[in-house]
């Protein structure tokens, strides 16, 4: 009974989640870029179980590349309304769009001629009529039976933050370092500031096998280790290839015999690297920028020294691949 009926909140929200996402569309891009466009901060304000998820989202935004803070929308009528000048944009969140407190705050807002983004569930609302844009974040139901308690709205209220501040991320090419800028003294801050040589794995942990191995040896190599790939060097310790899942996936597909095939025909030549004097955030930053998740680390004359993998830096502990 209660297994079932968690399966059915979760599909709930997830319907919600569905009904949001299709509904996108040109007023998503209009409340894009009033704030690409703000030259001072976003202001977001809601109350109630609105105003937590609004200050949920002005921090994911903050930390992305938006400057945001949350105001309350009764402090704001007691003076913290002194926070807001004239260029800023307004974030407004309310369900129903017609939350007394809040339209208060907003009607002063309107008059002070302060662009107001509505994150509403009814378009034919007090807060969608004031607003310049207006994201509907209507679902199909809550998933308290009673209909009362906001759940699956406060979900996809929540996951239209995320894709605003995903969006302005990147309209805005904020990077990984700029990340680690923001937050130098949490914990992912200080992993990125560390060398490489700190991070990475060594000695037999490194997947690898030299140009003169058969690809056989190479598979065993690679599921031994079971980290998704497996290096190839030649004499003298220097990278000379690489062989992912994916190279022995491609190739066993191609319709060629595995035992036909050489370790030279499978394996990429020149595989990326990167030195074991750089920052772990340059590392995060190539793996960002080339879309893989593990890493050579090399030195002097691009001699294999390690491996580095995404789950590492991120310091979700041991990885591995799945796919």
């Amino acid at each position: 009974m209660s297994i079932s009926l968690a399966k059915d909140v979760i599909t709930t929200e997830i319907e919600g989640l569905y009904a949001v996402r299709d509904r996108l569309g040109l007023e998503f891009d209009k409340a894009i870029e009033l704030i690409l466009t703000c030259p001072t901060r976003l202001v977001v304000t809601g109350i109630g179980k609105s105003g937590i998820i609004g200050q949920k989202i002005a921090a994911t935004l903050n930390s992305t590349g938006t400057a945001a803070f949350f105001l309350h929308p009764v402090e704001a009528m007691h003076g913290d309304l002194g926070l807001v000048v004239s260029t800023d944009v307004v974030l407004a969140i309310s369900y129903s769009g017609e939350t007394p407190e809040l339209m208060v705050l907003l009607s002063s807002m309107v008059q002070r001629n302060i662009p107001v983004i509505a994150l509403c569930g009814r378009e034919d609302s007090s807060l969608a009529r004031l607003a310049s844009a207006v994201l509907n974040v209507e679902v199909p139901k809550e998933a308290c039976p009673l209909g009362l308690a906001p759940t699956a709205s406060t979900t996809a209220t929540l996951a239209l933050g995320d894709a605003l501040a995903v969006v302005l991320l990147e309209r805005k090419q904020f990077r990984v370092e700029d990340f680690r800028r923001n937050h130098p003294g949490g914990s992912l801050g200080a992993r990125l500031k560390v060398a490489i040589r700190e991070v990475m794995l060594t000695g037999n942990a490194v997947p690898k096998v030299n140009l003169s191995a058969s690809l056989s040896e190479a598979l065993s190599e690679l599921n031994e280790k079971n980290l998704g790939a497996v290096f190839v060097v030649a004499v003298d310790g220097s990278l000379v290839g690489i062989v992912t899942d994916g190279d022995i996936r491609r190739a066993l597909s191609s319709g060629l015999q595995f035992d036909s095939l050489s370790l030279r025909e499978v394996m990429t030549g020149s595989p990326l690297s990167i030195d074991r004097e750089l920052l772990a955030a340059d590392a995060l930053s190539l793996m960002q920028q080339h879309e893989i998740t593990v890493l050579a680390v090399t030195h002097g004359n691009k001699r294999l020294q390690g491996i580095v993998h995404l789950h590492d830096l991120l310091g979700k502990g041991e990885f591995r691949f799945l796919i």
